[in-house]
């Protein structure tokens, strides 16, 4: 545990090398107050501030909305809702499916500058990838490279086979090349490469 104090701290002492701070997990939404202050005081020092989050605490993404306190959400959906409470151990799919209508709303009423759906992929379940890109909706969704001790992880040409099933184009990160934008054949490396 950290004071909230100590991590502003960290943040203004590299306000000359950042334009913003991405809060990230474990699950950053789950200490709401502490996030609240933490974003309030990015703000505060002039910086955009992002969250990467499960969605598990939807009431926690609809206070930072509510608050104009987030430019950037990026929501990882990790199973088609038939599989998510199992894959969890847990009852979390009612939690996630408000998360995500929220901050699409929020993003087509320009409440949320950025809201983009992760599905972080492993070997051996790419076939869950349709179902979930059409239950997110027009929002922009990223193929990332889930990495795991024990399986291979899929190469970035197999990423691109599993984008090209899907009607539109697609972010695919990988450790290997970054981040790419991919439109089937029309693909192209994209600028930034994902800081890990």
């Amino acid at each position: 545990m950290r004071e909230i104090s100590e991590i502003t701290g960290m943040i203004r002492g590299s306000l000359l090398a950042i334009s913003g701070v991405i809060f990230s997990g474990g699950e950053p939404t789950m200490q709401k107050e502490p996030l609240l202050a933490l974003a309030r005081a990015a703000k505060k020092m002039g910086l955009a501030v992002g969250i990467h989050t499960n969605g598990v605490y939807p009431d926690t993404l609809q206070a930072l909305i509510d608050s104009g306190l987030v430019d950037h959400v990026a929501l990882d959906i990790k199973a088609r809702w038939a599989r998510y409470n199992n894959l969890l151990k847990g009852n979390y799919v009612e939690q996630v499916q408000k998360s995500l209508a929220l901050c699409r709303d929020a993003h087509n009423n320009g409440y949320l500058p950025e809201f983009e759906v992760v599905i972080t992929l492993f070997r051996g379940y790419d076939d869950e990838v349709a179902a979930i890109a059409q239950d997110a909706g027009d929002v922009d969704i990223v193929l990332q490279q889930g990495v795991t001790g024990k399986v291979k992880p899929l190469s970035e040409t197999e990423m691109k086979g599993i984008a090209d099933s899907l009607p539109r184009p697609v972010r695919i990160r990988t450790r290997e090349g970054g981040e790419i934008v991919y439109e089937g054949d029309r693909s192209r490396r994209n600028a930034r490469k994902r800081q890990r």
